[in-house]
């Protein structure tokens, strides 16, 4: 059965924010990324991590429930003339079904506050290779920041077309995870009562600018973009054209995202 991410997929693939450059280089350093590593995407959407990943590993394997989004993910991988990954349809309680081989690096993004996380930990020692690791990654509001007048005006396009209780987790206007102190502090205290309880983490600050398509783009890869709007996909996208270009017709909207990132792995003996 697909999900509402299912209509989503290509303005995913497209509109959401990469995750910052320096994620990517933690990994190759912390890793030793040389070409030689198989690299589990769990919770791969169209392969956000993944194919940026392939490039740098022997294979990927690209995991997730909704088959639109792996197939999105093929296509891209296709465009870009990446013949190393594997898209595999399936969920966090999956992982050891799968009949993976070891896994050196399993790396998981927004995903993660959707999944059974303990569960998660307890299957990745399962296939994790003897000095495999975890690295999580996830976009987050900076505590204390003021919101962005235009995300106001979005939210209230939103709700005329959706009604209101759609703004958390996957369902926020600006793209981003909901607010992490708690969830963060969860976090730290399953890794360190899990197998990979040798734990670092990171966090880097990065301004996204969007234009105005990119905005309307953003919230039609959200849970309860065009599967919920339906028919009134494009009048929406008009009305929030309109009402973003009311507010400020330079058609540029700033948004600093802060990324926050945990490397987990096995204690050292």
């Amino acid at each position: 059965m697909s999900t509402p991410f299912a209509s989503a997929a290509p303005y995913y693939a497209r509109y959401r924010p990469p995750y910052p450059r320096e994620f990517h280089a933690l990994l190759a350093d912390r890793f030793v990324l040389d070409g030689s590593q198989t690299v589990l995407d769990l919770g791969s959407g169209p392969g956000t991590l993944g194919l940026h990943l392939a490039p740098s590993a022997d294979h990927v394997y690209a995991v997730d429930p909704e088959p639109a989004m792996l197939a999105e993910g093929a296509r891209l991988a296709a465009e870009r003339g990446l013949t190393n990954i594997s898209w595999l349809r399936g969920d966090d309680a999956a992982i050891t079904r799968l009949c993976l081989p070891r896994i050196d690096v399993c790396v998981i993004g927004r995903a993660f506050h959707l999944m059974d996380r303990a569960r998660v930990l307890t299957d990745l020692d399962e296939v994790l290779a003897p000095r495999g690791g975890l690295a999580l990654v996830a976009p987050l509001h900076r505590p204390g920041e003021p919101r962005p007048a235009w995300v106001t005006v979005v939210e209230e396009v939103r709700a005329r077309f959706l009604g209101t209780g759609r703004a958390d987790g996957e369902d926020r206007a600006d793209g981003e995870d909901r607010e992490d102190r708690e969830d963060w502090d969860e976090l730290g205290d399953l890794l360190a009562k899990s197998p990979l309880s040798r734990v670092e983490t990171h966090q880097w600050d990065q301004t996204v600018r969007r234009t105005v398509d990119e905005v309307v783009g953003l919230q039609l890869s959200l849970s309860c973009g065009p599967a919920v709007l339906g028919d009134r996909t494009a009048a929406f996208g008009t009305e929030l054209r309109r009402a973003l270009l009311d507010h400020d017709p330079c058609g540029t909207y700033v948004r600093t995202l802060r990324s926050r990132a945990a490397v987990a792995t096995r204690p050292r003996r």
